[in-house]
């Protein structure tokens, strides 16, 4: 299905206004480092321990019925899974999720709980876009990818709305910089639109940093041949989308890479310090921080986006 609408600041605010509806807020924290305090927006403690469940919720909630009763498909690690899995148990809508067979078992085994089909791939040698879209196709389902979807990128964005609410709350003034994860941009996009006099600060794994590039090139740059291994599942985005690439670099972001050990550092700073478990790819923002790569300045937000470990890797990242 073509989509031609844009995302927007005013389905922004009607995501918000939808998720509030039926979740609660997830946690502000702040801390105060090296003089300076940052707030921390924990979205690892939502119902699937990731964000992806705002953008599956305001996406599928759009689908009158008839579109309802065909069924969705969607493409994704495991995060945008359970987001969708989550959504769509709810509605009841059947939904098909295509999930690279190295996804960690966590997020396999809870998307196949809230009762979604999973079909793997291989992630070396196969599209999940192509596969997604010839099941959409042959099913007469409606294709949610995990980024590339105006609803998708309204409802990530929520968590903005949310994030400067509770900062005002507690007498933090509005966000000047919010630090966000990016794997495809969505929830970047999103909180641009969101925030909208904010500074943008996307974070990716070394080697992955596609989204950086793209903003300092002025056009889509993907990632190149043979990137490194990363811990981050959730941020392997080959190639970023214009709908959330044209966002950002309207709002002038600018982007930043961290390295495994820096995300290793940051997941051990938020168990110690925050008390909560955050997954490689939902740290990267925190690593970029406690690395001195982003400044560190009044009305900072950061956004630790996912708390879905392997618990095994885990624990060996714990361990030091």
């Amino acid at each position: 299905m073509t989509i031609l609408r844009q995302p927007t600041r005013a389905g922004v605010r009607d995501a918000a206004e939808k998720i509030a509806r039926i979740l609660p807020a997830t946690p502000l924290f702040t801390h105060e480092i090296k003089g300076v305090v940052v707030s921390f927006k924990a979205e690892s403690l939502q119902p699937v321990g990731a964000f992806k469940i705002r953008g599956a919720w305001h996406r599928l909630t759009a689908l009158d019925d008839a579109t309802r009763a065909r069924g969705v498909v969607a493409f994704s690690s495991g995060n945008h899974a359970q987001g969708i899995a989550w959504a769509a148990k709810r509605l009841g809508i059947a939904a098909t999720i295509v999930m690279p067979s190295d996804a960690p078992r966590t997020k396999r085994d809870a998307t196949l709980a809230l009762g979604a089909e999973v079909v793997a791939y291989d992630r070396a040698t196969e599209s999940r876009e192509a596969i997604a879209a010839r099941l959409a196709e042959a099913r007469g389902a409606t294709l949610v990818p995990s980024f590339d979807d105006p609803w998708i990128i309204e409802g990530q964005g929520s968590a903005g709305i949310e994030a400067a609410a509770q900062m005002a709350a507690l007498g933090l003034g509005t966000p000047a910089r919010i630090v966000i994860p990016c794997g495809g941009g969505g929830l970047s996009a999103g909180v641009a639109l969101a925030v909208k006099d904010a500074r943008i600060t996307v974070v990716e794994p070394e080697g992955w940093d596609d989204m950086r590039r793209s903003l300092e090139a002025s056009w889509i740059e993907p990632v190149g041949d043979n990137p490194p291994p990363t811990a981050c599942d959730s941020l392997q985005t080959l190639r970023v989308s214009p709908l959330t690439f044209d966002v950002l670099s309207r709002r002038d972001a600018t982007g930043v890479a961290v390295s495994e050990t820096e995300i290793a550092a940051a997941q051990r700073w938020a168990a110690e310090t925050l008390r909560l478990v955050v997954e490689p790819g939902g740290a990267v923002g925190l690593a970029a921080v406690l690395a001195g790569k982003v400044p560190l300045e009044p009305g900072l937000l950061v956004i630790l986006s996912g708390g879905n470990v392997d618990r095994a890797a885990y624990a060996k990242v714990m361990a030091g």
